[in-house]
């Protein structure tokens, strides 16, 4: 049973946009969230912990099957994507494409056994790309609810349907992720996620109501670019990877903290003090994420945004994924950053929100500072920088109509 209803108006933009690009009508609806991540930056790559929500925007799109072997996918926007179902291997000519992607999640349903099919989609979509709530994510999650409805009986569940995603990112789409965004797209609401084991990871949802808290959730649109910035995000798992290898390990969750720190002298000597850096944060972010599922958990707001500060301390400090290395005159993530400790001085938190160096600013900011809040973020970078947002109950889902 769906969990959603698309209102009248969206369904008529969605009819229409499909009517334009294939002729007839839609036969289907399915919707995916957007994510915030809430706690856990950078750590989900290193098998650690991670809480995050779906938002309330999302990516939809109306489908019909089409009876041939073609996957025919328009974007609202965007240029028209086709792929053959019957060839489904990875194509470097693909790489960072719409195209990788829908052939990487075709791929990871077929090998499930999925008797993946053609069809004619028509998407649109409120995640705004580069905003830091995981538009590819969402769109990686919308496509593996649709192929999962329409050819395998909804028969993968919310964290297969992530982990295919996932797969398409790395594999096809080739860029190093974790799996924190495709599954709090899938499965929606507030979750909790420890990824110790990634192919059986472990998912909590946590029962909190944020709007009792009286604090807006708010998203900062830092206006800066991502582009080429590829290396800076790949660098971040390759050096923490590069202390894990040092003890024979993949990732850091199978290396101690206290192995970790007896050896700091030597690994300084051959991976470097930024590696030895993130790597700190890395065991740090890890148990805060814990103690921030444990405080909202138990209704303590106030614990919760203490800890959601000093996870933006260790992201600036440690991570150090806010200024791109060498930039100079454009420094907009630590811009917002400084914003934000402006207008909130010592009440709600702040922090870097997603893979940083661009993007977005995640802020709590109590009910009666949100008018002036918004109105001096707008003005400082720009119309429409302040999104205020809530967390959606339904992951990737087939939506009902009006």
């Amino acid at each position: 049973m769906s969990q959603l209803t698309l209102p009248g108006g969206a369904k008529k933009a969605l009819d229409a946009g499909f009517s334009a690009a294939f002729g007839g009508s839609p036969t289907r609806y399915f919707s995916a969230p957007g994510r915030t991540e809430i706690g856990g930056n950078h750590t989900d790559h290193q098998h650690g912990r991670v809480l995050a929500a779906a938002v309330n925007l999302d990516t939809r799109t109306a489908v019909r099957p089409n009876g041939e072997s073609r996957i025919r996918v328009l974007s609202q926007g965007y240029a028209p994507v086709e792929i053959d179902v019957t060839d489904l291997s990875p194509r470097q000519e693909e790489y960072n494409s719409t195209a990788a992607l829908i052939r990487g999640v075709a791929a990871g349903f077929a090998a499930l056994g999925c008797p993946v099919a053609g069809f004619d989609a028509y998407v649109t979509s409120t995640v705004l790309p580069g905003s830091g709530l995981s538009s590819s994510a969402a769109l990686e999650v919308l496509l593996g609810t649709v192929v999962n409805g329409l050819f395998f009986g909804g028969r993968a569940t919310p964290i297969q349907v992530a982990q295919i995603g996932q797969q398409a990112e790395n594999t096809f789409f080739g860029k190093p992720c974790g799996l924190m965004d495709q599954m709090a797209s899938a499965v929606g609401g507030l979750v909790a996620m420890d990824f110790e084991d990634p192919a059986r990871p472990k998912v909590e949802q946590v029962a909190f109501d944020f709007a009792s808290a009286r604090h807006a959730l708010c998203i900062l649109d830092s206006q800066a670019s991502h582009a080429d910035l590829t290396a800076e995000y790949a660098a971040i798992p390759a050096e923490m990877g590069a202390i894990a290898a040092y003890f024979g390990k993949t990732v850091l969750r199978e290396v101690p903290q206290e192995d970790f720190e007896a050896e700091l002298p030597a690994l300084r000597r051959c991976c470097g003090d930024r590696a030895v850096l993130r790597a700190i944060h890395f065991y740090r972010e890890n148990r805060l994420v814990a103690r921030e599922a444990e405080a909202l958990a138990q209704g303590d707001f106030d614990a919760f945004l203490a800890l959601v500060r000093k996870s933006g301390e260790s992201s600036f400090m440690y991570l150090q994924n806010v200024v791109p290395a060498g930039a100079k005159a454009h420094q907009e993530m630590a811009l917002s950053l400084a914003l934000c400790h402006r207008l909130l001085e010592d009440r709600g938190a702040f922090r870097v929100h997603g893979g940083g160096f661009a993007g977005t600013v995640q802020a709590f900011v109590p009910e009666d500072l949100l008018p002036d809040f918004r109105r001096e973020a707008d003005r400082v970078l720009g119309n429409g920088a302040c999104h205020v947002l809530s967390i959606r109950e339904a992951g990737g889902v087939e939506v009902a109509t009006e």
